[in-house]
């Protein structure tokens, strides 16, 4: 893989962003989105014994044996995410030199070679090397946070603000305690709230806002980026 032309800095936070190619589909079902999230606990871990394909297939009994044995050594934290039918966003902390380029690559290939394999298919299934911008402010980190989980409602994937506490790929059902998921340092964001309640009206407040923003921009014919 080359070398970036920007490289990562350690102990800082970055919103992570890819797509599949051409914008196709990178999650066919339940049990894909499930896979990607998998893999990407999985590969937060810098030391592992094996890949996740041959972890995925032992019992449960046994990966949880597993997991409870893994060093506590971690390539990124991952703070918040999102999963759209054909892209992701993750908001990470990087933790070592090159933690989130390596984070990035392992489970994004773990998972390519299970969708190719699961659909008879070969080549990338990313769109390039993902895009990552730094988060350089505390008022920034909170607006990406909302910015990723508004994303299924400002891309048109759900109809109402309400259902996005229902919306089973995105880590705002953790941050509302509405899950028993703990896949995210939610310290980093909820610190700057009184309470969960709180931190929710922060995100719903702009729901509108930035669900006109998605229209205007496919309106006006632009080449679309990640929403």
């Amino acid at each position: 893989m080359p070398q970036r032309l920007d490289p990562l800095v350690t102990d800082e936070i970055y919103h992570v962003i890819n797509r599949g190619v051409a914008s196709m589909p990178i999650f066919v079902n339940d049990r894909y989105y499930q896979r990607f999230l998998e893999a990407a606990l999985y590969y937060q871990h810098r030391k592992l014994p094996l890949r996740f394909s041959y972890f995925a297939r032992l019992p449960q009994s046994a990966k949880t044996d597993a997991l409870s044995r893994l060093s506590k050594e971690y390539f990124v934290e991952i703070i918040c995410y999102c999963l759209m039918p054909n892209h992701f966003h993750f908001l990470l902390k990087q933790l070592v030199d090159n933690g989130i380029t390596n984070f990035m690559h392992k489970f994004s290939d773990s998972y390519t070679h299970y969708f190719n394999v699961k659909n008879s298919r070969k080549g990338p299934l990313f769109q390039g090397r993902f895009k990552s911008v730094r988060v350089e402010t505390e008022q920034q980190l909170l607006h990406v946070s909302r910015y990723i989980h508004l994303n299924p409602y400002s891309g048109g994937l759900i109809k109402k603000t309400s259902e996005l506490k229902e919306y089973p790929y995105s880590s705002l059902p953790e941050y509302l305690g509405l899950t028993k998921n703990s896949i995210c340092q939610k310290e980093i964001i909820t610190g700057y709230f009184k309470n969960k309640r709180s931190y929710q009206e922060f995100v719903f407040e702009q729901a509108d806002y930035q669900r006109e923003l998605s229209l205007i921009k496919h309106l006006m014919l632009e080449n679309p980026e990640i929403d």
